[in-house]
């Protein structure tokens, strides 16, 4: 069957299973880099500063990758991915210093950055409209997925040959990842053929062009992801404060996490049947209620229902920022377009716990958590005005002299 015939079977091994063994050598490595960290003699916050490194990466990677994927297409562009990541884990795995760490660390957020990238071109080359957001956000849960599964993998191999076998576990997931492109059938060859005859457009060009869209439904976007990134923040921190053993906030995440990653699917249908904005709001209308309900938890059930509330936001949103994104991506230019996208979401993600940091820092962690929820409900509405103006899925019901740019 065409990758754009109508069933997600046509593209599922071209599409989700690089994703899947990409996602799974991530999450054997993203538990252990502080570790590596420590292990060569750093600082607490030093350490930390490595794990951030990764998404430095990516907030580098982002519009230099949407430049690579417009020049060589999207299929290359996750080959070169897999093989710079491979790199990456090699450099890490090998380090016997903090610098030679800090780079093997920077590459494998660079190209995770380009990986993200190609995949979500590609699914949006290929898939129809009508089906988008459930492939998309089914491209979230498979990454979601191979998260949960790679520390699981990471801790059988450290518990036999040592911190490094994660980094290990992680190149041979990339390597995997590249073979497997290799063999499966392109499905936007034909896409990339036709619309790419001519010379690239340049990142500049495509972002000022579309400077409105990502000024307003990205800012959307930006929203969203800062919503999300509080969340992962805001449980471990408040579980913490309560006097939680780590064992418990292990526990309290996970429980919120199974009902996050369930809800993916259930997600996208909801966009494609509804709309975009029938996700979008309620998700961030949840996240903000669910940080709002977090200083009221003091016992372990209250704060695994606060966090549970928080889950079930973040799972309502799955696969929603590369849908929008998607959806307002234009057809020339769009490997382009989606790095900038990409730089708004980043942007929100890391932006959201430095808020949460500074609010911290001058209230209390409760109060923090009440001002950042309200937040959360604002960029409910925000979105409510701008999601409509690009939801292809709602094209027909808008009055195209009343309906925006």
């Amino acid at each position: 069957m065409d990758g754009r015939g109508g069933s997600l079977r046509a593209i599922a091994l071209s599409a989700y299973g690089p994703t899947l063994l990409g996602s799974t050598g991530a999450g054997a490595v993203s538990p252990i880099v502080a570790v590596s960290a420590r292990e060569l003699g750093a600082s607490v916050g030093v350490a930390s500063l490595l794990v951030a490194m990764m998404g430095v990466g990516q907030l580098l990677g982002d519009l230099p990758s949407g430049a690579l994927a417009a020049r060589i297409g999207e299929r290359r562009a996750l080959l070169v991915a897999a093989v710079v990541e491979a790199v990456g884990m090699l450099v890490a795995a090998l380090a016997g210093g903090l610098v030679m760490l800090f780079v093997g660390v920077l590459v494998i957020g660079l190209a995770g950055s380009l990986f993200g990238l190609a995949r979500q071109a590609y699914l949006t080359e290929a898939v129809p409209v009508a089906m988008r957001a459930r492939a998309l956000s089914t491209l979230g849960g498979v990454n979601r997925i191979g998260y949960f599964v790679g520390p699981f993998i990471g801790s059988l191999v450290i518990a036999a040959w040592g911190t490094e076998s994660a980094y290990a576990v992680g190149g041979v997931a990339s390597a995997a990842a590249f073979v497997l492109v290799l063999l499966a059938p392109d499905i936007t060859g034909s896409a990339h053929r036709i619309e790419g005859d001519g010379k690239p457009l340049s990142v500049a060009s495509v972002l000022l062009r579309h400077r409105h869209v990502l000024l307003t439904l990205g800012t959307g976007a930006m929203c969203v992801a800062g919503a999300r990134a509080i969340r992962e923040a805001l449980v471990p921190l408040w579980a913490e404060s309560v006097g939680f053993s780590p064992a418990q906030t292990s526990l309290v995440f996970g429980v919120a996490g199974a009902l996050d990653m369930a809800l993916f699917y259930p997600s996208g249908w909801l966009m494609d049947r509804y709309g975009r904005v029938a996700a979008a709001v309620p998700s961030m209308l949840v996240l903000g209620l669910g940080m709002a309900l977090m200083p009221l938890a003091t016992s372990l059930v209250a704060v695994t229902a606060a966090a549970t509330v928080l889950g079930i936001g973040n799972g309502l949103g799955a696969g929603l920022i590369m849908t929008l994104g998607a959806d307002a991506s234009p057809a020339e230019g769009r490997s382009q377009f989606l790095g900038g996208w990409r730089l708004c979401a980043d942007l929100g993600r890391a932006a959201g716990p430095l808020a949460l940091s500074g609010l911290s820092a001058v209230m209390s962690l409760g109060s923090s958590a009440v001002v950042l929820g309200v937040g959360a409900v604002v960029g409910a509405g925000w979105l409510r005005i701008w999601v409509p103006r690009h939801d292809p899925t709602r094209v027909r019901d808008r009055d195209p002299a009343t309906s925006g740019p």
